[in-house]
């Protein structure tokens, strides 16, 4: 079956909030998660033709985020703590556009950030386990394996915080 590449303006309307959701799950940081996917977006959009054609597109944009993230902190070279995360947009409205949740992304930051990626990549960008392992370079089962762990953390969390609200 041989699929047709979309266009890049229609592919950025359709991907860059799953993609800013994705990214934003990994980091933490929306400030950084805007300039990475944007700076994805960009090299997408120069590579258009290759990355058009790419089995997951929004994956590709992703991956190349968050190596120019990684890219990023090699040249620098020193540690920082991580900086508290500041999940709320000053453009939200009131809303419900798809954003992630303060609650949940609280709960997903106090993930290891293996399994944020395996969550953000899993359930915001809807790919299965061997997309995810391709893109992060990893075995199926290890994916399998953190997304379980995750799920499991994240479970016992939502239990912590409604045991702590109904107190």
């Amino acid at each position: 079956m041989v699929r047709e590449p979309m266009d890049f303006a229609e592919f950025y309307s359709s991907a860059k909030d799953d993609c800013l959701r994705t990214v934003l799950a990994s980091t933490g940081d929306m400030q950084a998660a805007e300039e990475l996917v944007a700076e994805a977006l960009a090299r997408a959009w120069a590579a258009w033709p290759t990355v058009s054609r790419h089995p997951a597109p929004r994956a590709w944009v992703v991956r190349t985020a968050l190596n120019t993230r990684v890219s990023w902190w090699r040249r620098r070279r020193h540690e920082v703590p991580l900086p508290q995360a500041e999940v709320s947009d000053p453009r939200d409205d009131g809303r419900d556009s798809g954003r992630v949740g303060e609650v949940l992304m609280a709960a997903l930051l106090r993930l290891p950030l293996r399994q944020r990626q395996v969550v953000a990549l899993r359930i915001f960008l809807d790919l299965d386990t061997a997309q995810t392992a391709q893109v992060l370079g990893i075995a199926p089962g290890t994916v399998t394996a953190h997304m379980a762990r995750a799920t499991a953390a994240l479970r016992e969390d939502a239990a912590l915080t409604r045991e702590q609200e109904t107190q």
